[in-house]
């Protein structure tokens, strides 16, 4: 697969040694359904063996950087490729994306920003906290609703939150499903920047040039020991059993009661 697609739920742009990946569903707020889910997790993996890139900005196109889970996807993942049979694999495959898609943005070689406006809710921040840095409006509005929805948080977000915040604002967050702006993003560590609307875009070409500036090199090695070091601290994955979790907690009652009040 090519970095440059053709895709139909991103946008790539290349600037020389920057690449741009937009989220490209605006009219639902960049909400995610399978196809997103597969074509970033494609997206960011074909980026390993694109050398030329060095930086990535993660971005949503329209008012939002992603407004999480999609409650009205399409019926199924390519369901109509699939044999009529194929059943549990399938579910399990497709309960896989979301975790499969940011291990891919985590693991990238090149530098990572998330480019966060309006809103980066559920599986949006996931996506944010697995770049390197995060950049963000005042009126970002970051949000981990599951508990309330009646689910676990999945995709590896709880390691990773708990590496950017600790322990304690991570409990607040995921159990009181806390709502914070980019202002307290900004205070509690999650956004490494926070800026005016009008000023995103220029704020993130700064950390782009600052960034492409730095010896290639030194650059890609120390990503490697933070990441290599990041996973030493978890003590092992268990990421892939959260998304099973994360199917059996979806057949409760409660939460599907919750989904059809448009939580």
């Amino acid at each position: 697969m090519s970095v440059t697609g053709p895709w139909r739920t991103l946008e790539v742009e290349r600037e020389g040694a920057l690449l741009r990946v937009w989220l490209n569903r605006p009219a639902r707020r960049n909400a995610m359904g399978p196809t997103l889910l597969q074509e970033v997790g494609d997206c960011f993996r074909a980026i390993e063996t694109d050398f030329e890139t060095r930086v990535v900005v993660l971005g949503g196109r329209g008012v939002s950087f992603s407004a999480g889970f999609d409650r009205k996807p399409p019926a199924s993942f390519d369901r109509e490729r699939q044999p009529a049979d194929a059943g549990f694999r399938l579910r399990r495959f497709e309960a896989q994306l979301g975790r499969r898609a940011a291990r891919a943005i985590e693991a990238c070689e090149a530098l990572t920003i998330a480019r966060v406006q309006g809103h980066a809710i559920g599986g949006g921040f996931v996506f944010a906290l697995a770049c390197d840095f995060r950049i963000a409006t005042h009126g970002a509005v970051f949000s981990l609703p599951e508990v309330e929805l009646g689910v676990p948080l999945s995709w590896a977000g709880v390691p990773r939150l708990l590496q950017e915040v600790g322990p304690s604002r991570a409990r607040e967050l995921l159990l009181r499903c806390r709502r914070v702006d980019g202002r307290t993003a900004h205070e509690w560590g999650i956004a490494h920047a926070v800026v005016a609307e009008n000023d995103l875009d220029a704020e993130t070409a700064r950390w782009v040039e600052d960034l492409l500036r730095r010896p290639q090199a030194a650059v890609q090695l120390t990503k490697a020991q933070l990441r290599g070091y990041a996973r030493n601290a978890t003590l092992g994955d268990l990421s892939e059993a959260a998304a099973d979790l994360l199917a059996q907690a979806a057949r409760d009652p409660a939460f599907r009661e919750r989904m059809k009040q448009g939580f």
